[in-house]
């Protein structure tokens, strides 16, 4: 998508679509008032007047409607885009109204757009969310990079809908202070917005397509260019390193594991942090001989969205070049049942020596990223955050709307919080207490691999809590988060990329 800001007054450019953000200012659900354009733009309010004077569209978040021809604008159609509350209105909001318009245009095979930059100034007698320059222009090309992304890879009959040409337009002269932030705002909104899309496509891909070693091949085509040190492994690697755990999920497969290393290293570090990201990369999960039932085994391609994360913000941190050392882990293979495939009821040996009684050979991604966690460590991280679709049991807790956070340090976890204020995704914090820690105690060996059925998010964090020891560490599950179901406005059904924008802004709290 070529995308660029300009400094020009909205009415006067010539688009096939204009986008406009409308807010509702009414103070409580018995005011009655009418949606508020975002812009203090004469012509483009008198051309939008007679609809949100007719009442019928109320400026919900990510409802849309349109104008042909509108009366005094040079473009072709006027969009509205409501985002909701005006005393609500974040950068998220407008992410993903930006979403919803390209969304909005995509089937109706318009390829140019452009969106203009909300203003505040427009709502001077009303109270107004937040909405910086800078984390406005970012978010709204985020969400239009991600609203135009597709999953129907493989459909022989696929048609090319994307869209080909994004403008952002903003009052501010390119010279202003604004304007600079604005800029730098699209331009970091793009590497956010191409890297949470390659972890789309990454974990889109169908497991026959998309191996072990072939994550690896893609990780190191896509990052090596940009920057990144890439290491690619396999078996002689984990027994060499004594990976036990990792290797004990791996050998049940045809298909070898991948460890795939990354490092970013800055030209100049500012910090003498070295920040370690971990991720689950199954590439398919039958459960192994504790196999999962059919229904629904077909998403278990997407058991490598936490490995895909980890790749999609390695390639955005490379571009915008935090002062902080990095360095990420991805542990990938197949839980598969076989003859060679380990069972319940054995016992593996990790490599930090701990020992594992095999309880469900299903809790198969605590064991991989349990040696992974364990290498950071070995590798010199000094704060290390993880990401997996890691138990059924946050979804069951949390649903598909919030991601489970877990952590073992305070600061390290406020970090992360006060980053999802700037990435719009949603995080819910559960505990992760030493009480918990009785539940995975093993008469055999050191641990078991899983705690029972209640709590079974807080035992699996519990268990990964033992190999990072007294490291800083955050643990997302994203396992309700990582596929979404039904298709929104603003994103397709489909991956989501989600914990790419977090992750990225939680190393960059660091730097």
């Amino acid at each position: 998508m070529d995308t660029k800001l300009i400094s020009q007054e909205a009415h006067a450019l010539a688009t096939p679509l204009l986008t406009v953000f409308a807010v509702d200012i009414a103070a409580s659900k018995d005011t009655a008032t009418l949606p508020t354009l975002l812009t203090a733009n004469s012509a483009i309010n008198k051309a939008a007047a007679a609809v949100l004077n007719s009442g019928e569209f109320k400026a919900a978040s990510c409802e849309t409607i349109l104008l042909h021809a509108p009366d005094g604008l040079k473009a072709e159609r006027l969009l509205i885009v409501g985002l909701g509350k005006a005393g609500k209105l974040t950068a998220h909001e407008a992410r993903k109204g930006a979403g919803a318009a390209v969304r909005f245009a995509k089937p109706r095979t318009i390829r140019e757009l452009a969106i203009a930059l909300p203003e505040a100034a427009a709502l001077s007698d009303a109270p107004i969310g937040s909405l910086p320059a800078q984390l406005t222009a970012r978010a709204i090309v985020e969400g239009a990079y991600v609203g135009d992304f597709d999953p129907d890879t493989y459909r022989s009959d696929r048609k090319d809908l994307s869209i080909q040409t994004l403008t952002v337009l903003s009052t501010a002269k390119a010279s202003s202070h604004e304007g600079k932030e604005a800029q730098t705002g699209v331009s970091e909104g793009i590497i956010f917005g191409t890297s949470q899309n390659f972890t789309r496509t990454l974990v889109n891909e169908p497991g026959n397509v998309l191996t072990p070693t072939v994550l690896g091949a893609r990780a190191k085509a896509e990052l090596e260019p940009l920057g990144v040190k890439i290491e690619v492994y396999s078996t002689d690697k984990l027994h060499e390193l004594k990976m036990g755990s990792f290797w004990g999920v791996a050998k049940g497969s045809a298909e070898p594991p991948a460890l795939i290393v990354m490092t970013y290293e800055p030209e100049k570090a500012t910090s003498s942090e070295v920040i370690g990201l971990v991720g689950k990369g199954i590439t398919f999960d039958t459960g192994g001989i504790s196999l999962k039932s059919a229904d629904g085994m077909e998403k278990m391609k997407y058991d490598m969205a936490g490995a895909a994360a980890m790749i999609g913000a390695m390639r955005a941190i490379v571009q915008l070049r935090p002062t902080v050392k990095v360095i990420s882990i991805v542990c990938s293979a197949e839980n598969m049942p076989s003859g060679t495939a380990y069972k319940p009821g054995d016992v593996l040996t990790a490599m930090s020596g701990k020992t594992i009684e095999i309880i469900n050979t299903d809790a198969e991604g605590r064991l991989v990223l349990a040696d992974g966690l364990a290498y950071a460590r070995q590798l010199g991280v000094t704060r290390i955050i993880d990401a997996a679709t890691l138990t059924g049991a946050c979804v069951v807790a949390l649903g598909m709307l919030n991601a489970g956070l877990f952590a073992n340090d305070e600061e390290a976890c406020q970090h992360f919080i006060s980053g999802t204020q700037l990435s719009g995704e949603n995080f819910w914090r559960l505990p992760c207490t030493d009480d918990y820690r009785d539940l995975i105690k093993s008469g055999i060996a050191d641990i078991m691999n899983t705690g029972g059925r209640w709590g079974g998010a807080i035992t699996a964090a519990m268990f990964l809590k033992e190999f990072v020891e007294d490291t800083p560490w955050v643990h997302l599950d994203i396992a309700g988060c990582a596929w979404i179901e039904e298709q929104k406005p603003w994103i397709a059904k489909g991956p989501s990329g989600i914990a790419v924008r977090s992750i990225v802004e939680w190393v960059r709290s660091y730097q």
